[in-house]
């Protein structure tokens, strides 16, 4: 059993590479847009730099390994940089799967794609349609929010027309050790590493406060992952979320009494969202139906390691 993990440097491609090599299960491969991973993992793994926009040569490398799982995970991954850079999120959204999923159709591979959608793919939702199940219409409200659904869909045609062993999974917000700080959680805990060293004035600068979000660890969320690809029929969409939900003044306040330091918060009128998507509650009753998942982390445990590996970052730049 070869698995191929696309985006393996990533944030979550480098917990999900973690996690695969530890289970001993399968030969893992990574692929990526760096020459060598960006964040270094537990394990040695087999990686090679691809350009995934590049039809030819995703052809060539699939041609050479041919893996019998794929789990996709590169792309754009921030709503709000996608209104300054659509054109950089369609690119590595939506061209990387087309040629992932074309490259199989043509070599006929015997092989399970798993494609990582979002649930921002049904954005602009009324609390009258909530929980979100798997047929709730498509309402993207953000470019990211719209190349995940081409994403979705892309992935959906071609089970359908090309009969692949397709699955999509459309995960809540993961949070964790090496997401970068376009991300609220690791944005506040940057700040407050940066504040103990010595290295911003203590203040802390922040968008709306009072939005609320379902979080879960990634350390978590690539464990369900890893289920779906074991357990799941081919052409279903699957929603993952913790079920728990927090306002972002409560990470904020997490993260603040982790740390000894007194700090000022201040909005910052660049942190705020053009759109914002109301707190999503998903309905994940058909991933609950194939597999036994629960969270493992709590969210102090998961702001906690966050800040340390935040601070550990600091210390080894410096």
């Amino acid at each position: 059993m070869l698995s191929l993990i696309t985006g393996a440097g990533g944030f979550a491609g480098s917990h999900l590479s973690e996690y695969l090599l530890s289970q001993n299960l399968s030969s893992v491969w990574g692929c990526g847009k760096s020459s060598k991973l960006k964040h270094k993992i537990e394990f040695d793994m087999n990686y090679r730099c691809i350009d995934l926009t590049d039809s030819s040569a995703v052809i060539t490398f699939l041609d050479e390994i041919r893996p019998n799982q794929i789990y996709h995970l590169a792309g754009q991954a921030t709503v709000h940089t996608s209104w300054t850079n659509p054109m950089a999120h369609f690119d590595s959204n939506v061209y990387t799967t087309l040629n992932i999923l074309d490259a199989v159709s043509k070599l006929k591979l015997n092989c399970k794609i798993l494609v990582v959608t979002s649930m921002e793919v049904y954005g602009d939702i009324s609390t009258y349609n909530m929980p979100i199940k798997e047929n709730s219409s498509f309402r993207p409200n953000s470019p990211y929010g719209a190349s995940k659904a081409s994403q979705d869909l892309l992935a959906q045609s071609y089970g359908i027309g090309h009969k692949l062993n397709v699955v999509r999974v459309r995960p809540l917000n993961h949070i964790g050790p090496r997401q970068n700080d376009q991300f609220v959680a690791t944005a506040f805990a940057r700040q407050i590493a940066q504040i103990e060293e010595g290295l911003q004035p203590p203040n802390i600068m922040v968008g709306n406060l009072s939005a609320s979000r379902d979080f879960t660890d990634v350390r978590d969320m690539v464990r369900a992952y890893s289920l779906v690809m074991e357990h799941s029929k081919p052409g279903i969409a699957y929603n993952i979320a913790s079920g728990n939900s927090y306002t972002i003044q409560e990470i904020l306040d997490i993260l603040i009494s982790l740390t000894n330091i007194n700090v000022t918060v201040k909005v910052d009128p660049n942190r705020v969202r053009k759109s914002n998507t109301p707190a999503l509650i998903a309905d994940c009753s058909e991933f609950n139906k194939i597999a036994d998942w629960k969270p493992k982390y709590p969210i102090q445990q998961t702001l906690s390691d966050l800040l340390d590996y935040e601070r550990k970052q600091l210390n080894n730049n410096n």
